[in-house]
């Protein structure tokens, strides 16, 4: 059950990045976008880190998207303080999810081993 707690946020924000770029008509990223949870089912380290990195580039794509939906809002004498709000929580929501990846539930299920990232030489045997 913890280990549902840690992904489920992950695959709210592939939807809602799929989402996002569907108003684009950019349906090569929505599928990928889409495609994204299913690639949790795989029980690696490296279906994990795929699905982390897409969640970070994809807080950068919320950050980006709502600075430009502000700009165009006070530009058109617009409130914008909930939009700022809104999109920033997005952002955030979409990073946690990433972030939520690295606990321990998580990390049993994918094999990472503390430190993976840092680590230079093969593990031990």
């Amino acid at each position: 059950m913890k280990t549902i707690l840690c992904i489920l946020p992950a695959i709210l924000a592939c939807i809602l990045l799929g989402a996002h770029f569907l108003r684009f008509f950019a349906f090569a990223i929505v599928a990928f976008c889409l495609f994204l949870p299913v690639v949790l089912l795989v029980k690696r380290a490296w279906a994990v880190r795929v699905v982390q990195a897409t969640l970070v580039l994809g807080m950068l794509v919320w950050a980006r998207a709502g600075q430009q939906f502000v700009q165009e809002r006070i530009s058109a004498g617009e409130p914008w303080t909930r939009l700022a709000l809104i999109m920033g929580g997005v952002a955030l929501f979409t990073g946690a999810s990433a972030a939520l990846l690295e606990a321990p539930p998580a990390r049993r299920r994918y094999g990472l081993r503390t430190g993976d990232l840092f680590r230079s030489a093969p593990p031990d045997s």
